[in-house]
Formats: C-alpha cells, sequence, structure tokens
C-alpha cells in the first residue's frame, strides 16, 4: 500500500528579470518569452497524469498567455505569485488574485511571493487567501535568515502558511539551487529522508531554470544545467518520489490535512 505522503511541487510561473538583479538589461518582453518557452520545456512534467502541481503565477504573466494558463487551470492548481515579479505594492496581493480568478475561472487559495519576500499575513487574509508559501525557513546569504521559522506548516495571524521543505537538523533547503548545484543522488536521498519525516514536501523551481540560459552573465551556480539535462534530473527525482507518495496541489492537501 502506497504510505498516505504527498508530494507539493509547485512552479514559480514569472517573468524571467534575474538578469536586472545583476546589472543587465533585458526587455519585458524577453523577460516573458523566456519564462513561456521554460513551460513548454516543462510539459512532460505537467502533463504527467500521476502529477498534480500548484503554479504560483504573476497576473503579469497570465495577462499575456491566459489560454495557457486557463487550460493548465484545468489539472494544477493557479495561485497567485502577486502581479509583478519585478515589482510589488500591497495593491498587487488582492489584485492578482481577483485577475487570476477571471482567467481561470477558479478561487484562487494561495500566494507566493516574488523571492520568498516577507508579507503581512493580514493583508493576504483581507484578500481573501486560504494559506501564504512565502517562507523558506533556512539561511540564504544576502537573502534572508529564517532558522527561527517552523520548518513545517503552522499557523501565523491566521493564516495557514507552508514553507518550501528544509531537510530536519541541518535544515538543508530542498529547492532549485540545491537541486542544481549538489549530486542527484544526494538531493534525492535528503528529499525522502524529509517526505518520511514529515509525511509531505513542498519542492519549488521556476520554469525558466529549464531554458538555455548560456548567453545571460549570471552566476553559474544559477544556471548550472539546462534544458533536457535539467528537465532529466527532474524527471529522476519525480519518478524517486512517486514510489513514496503523491503528487498533489497544495490546496488539495490542505483540504485533506486542514479543511478550511
Amino acid at each position: 500500500m502506497m504510505p498516505d505522503r504527498s508530494i507539493l511541487l509547485s512552479f514559480d510561473v514569472e517573468e524571467f528579470d534575474m538578469p536586472l538583479e545583476y546589472g543587465q538589461s533585458i526587455s519585458p518582453q524577453e523577460q516573458l518569452t523566456i519564462g513561456k518557452q521554460g513551460l513548454d520545456v516543462i510539459a512532460p512534467v505537467l502533463n504527467d497524469t500521476a502529477v498534480q502541481t500548484t503554479l504560483f503565477t504573476t497576473a503579469n504573466f497570465a495577462d499575456h498567455y491566459p489560454d495557457t494558463i486557463k487550460a493548465l487551470s484545468e489539472k494544477h492548481e493557479i495561485a497567485s505569485h502577486t502581479y509583478y515579479h519585478s515589482s510589488f505594492s500591497n495593491e498587487d496581493i488582492a489584485k492578482s488574485k481577483d485577475r487570476l480568478e477571471v482567467i481561470t475561472g477558479q478561487k484562487i487559495y494561495g500566494l507566493r511571493m516574488p523571492r520568498m519576500k516577507q508579507v503581512d499575513m493580514h493583508l493576504l487574509k483581507d484578500a481573501g487567501y486560504s494559506y501564504d508559501s512565502s517562507v523558506n525557513p533556512t539561511w540564504l546569504p544576502g537573502r534572508y535568515n529564517n532558522l527561527h521559522l517552523p520548518r513545517t506548516l503552522y499557523t501565523e495571524n491566521e493564516m495557514i502558511r507552508i514553507p518550501a521543505s528544509v531537510s530536519p537538523v541541518l535544515r538543508i533547503p530542498l529547492f532549485w539551487l540545491t537541486f542544481k548545484n549538489c549530486p542527484l543522488n544526494t538531493f534525492i536521498h535528503l528529499a525522502l529522508k524529509t517526505l518520511k519525516k514529515d509525511g509531505y514536501i513542498c519542492l519549488y523551481f521556476h520554469p525558466w531554470e529549464f531554458t538555455d540560459l548560456a548567453n545571460y552573465q549570471l552566476p553559474s551556480f544559477t544556471k548550472r544545467w539546462s534544458k533536457d539535462i535539467l528537465l532529466e534530473r527532474l524527471l529522476q527525482t519525480i519518478t524517486s518520489l512517486k514510489k513514496e507518495g503523491d503528487f498533489i496541489s497544495m490546496n488539495t492537501y490542505l483540504q485533506k490535512k486542514v479543511p478550511v
């Protein structure tokens, strides 16, 4: 019998604006194009009948590719990644939710802030969200130090928070940069260990990672592997995790564990 464990696989569907962080120019259209190309590359994952994901999508991306997001919403959960990836105002929390609901014709339950930025849970509650996934409970130099936060699902100001998964004890982050830069067998081992310990695992990636980023002047650790090589690594990881649990959306998981 399959253990009652859940794999919460998510992708941040967004504009590829990372070059801006490193002082390089990239047009808004190119940012969107790279994001869409990545979404096409990961089609084998999104089309897998045994894999349901959560797609944290900027409303701006959905505005430009409404038919794609609408089609994906028939199988996967669409959640908010605010309105734009490069800029943010508090009004975008409700505005992005409303726009995504119009495009998909479905209720939007969750939000993840770009770059896991801090956000006031009261704003999410007021906008009608059910959960937040904007926290990585680890230390990432130059970004955040969240070692004091709970490692697994918790409630803050009446809002459910689903942190990105980190390994037990050492809190090694099981996110996209670790996936790119550590041996695949090591990542899978840590993921399985975390899944068995916690009963679920929350993993996140970006579609643009799976495109060819060689021409962009970015740190090597951000663009190591790409395209088919990176996709094959992800498919191998999914195959290993399938043996130990079910791939479901975050809202589906919460309906099972914390009915709302």
